[in-house]
């Protein structure tokens, strides 16, 4: 059996202020690599924010390269933030800028707007991570990136909920394929820590992308679209991925404070995202059906 070894660091850099949902938000994420909060938006916003992903799905779906499969009947789209109708009111959230700072320092940079659909019939995906550790996080044992996850319905088990194992961000080996993928002889260390994740319509999770995850099978006739908003650290790199951009009206109209923490161009007229992010394992379909 390929050994897998667990990095995690002997101290958590929690914050020196004292916020109690600081201090949560990095013991959480420091540990089990996942945190929520319950009913952060309305049913009505996030309901709103469902319409969203379905226009921008179809659209997507119309041009080449719009929409990017990750299994059979599973996508993976990006949209530009004027696409989000509730785009401020999510990264101005008081949790959401807690936990950025708390996590990634105060000059944290929102990166990536998105959204997974996994369709009836989407299949078990392999477990993974969403990039190769970081050495950063390898070396320095600190953690570099957060990814938000907001549900457009409230998760049933049919639909095949999204599975998380805690604590696996620091779960290291040689053997991950492209850093990513465990090998399949391992998977049982994974499963013995899995959690099924049931959020409603408002809630928010936010998970370090490097936790060991998979989307489930999906045995209903619904869809089960979540939206992904990811956040780096100054430096992690991963904008390089993504064409997120603003235009010149929507840039002026935004408060200081969001501006601050969106490093993307600017622009006169906006193009349609062609996703850079492909993650491969999952684009070929290498999903585990139980």
């Amino acid at each position: 059996m390929t050994e897998v070894a667990f990095l995690t660091p002997d101290t958590i850099p929690t914050p020196s202020d004292g916020d109690a949902d600081a201090t949560e938000a990095v013991e959480s994420l420091y540990t089990a690599g996942i945190i929520g909060r319950k009913g952060a938006f309305s049913s009505e916003w996030a309901a709103r924010m469902g319409e969203d992903i379905e226009l921008a799905l179809a659209d997507a779906k119309s041009r080449p390269n719009g929409a990017v499969g990750r299994g059979p009947n599973r996508y993976y789209v990006e949209i530009h933030p004027e696409q989000l109708r509730g785009f401020v009111e999510l990264v101005d959230h008081p949790w959401v800028r807690t936990v950025c700072t708390a996590v990634l320092g105060e000059h944290y940079e929102i990166v990536e707007l998105g959204f997974d659909v996994p369709g009836p019939g989407a299949m078990n995906q392999p477990w993974h991570r969403d990039f190769p550790m970081p050495d950063e996080t390898r070396e320095n044992k600190r953690l570099t990136s957060l990814a938000f996850n907001l549900t457009a319905v409230d998760t049933e088990e049919e639909m095949g909920p999204f599975e998380i194992a805690p604590g696996t961000q620091w779960a290291w080996s040689e053997s991950f394929e492209h850093g990513m993928f465990p090998p399949k002889d391992v998977y049982p260390v994974f499963e013995e820590r899995a959690e099924r994740k049931y959020p409603k319509m408002g809630d928010i999770s936010a998970r370090s992308a490097l936790t060991i995850h998979r989307g489930t099978r999906n045995y209903s006739d619904k869809s089960r679209p979540v939206l992904v908003l990811g956040v780096d650290a100054p430096g992690a790199g991963n904008a390089d991925h993504h064409d997120m951009a603003v235009t010149h009206a929507y840039w002026d109209a935004l408060p200081e404070r969001v501006r601050q923490h969106l490093p993307c161009p600017v622009v006169d007229v906006l193009e349609p995202i062609t996703q850079k992010h492909d993650i491969e394992g999952l684009m070929m379909g290498e999903a585990d059906e139980e």
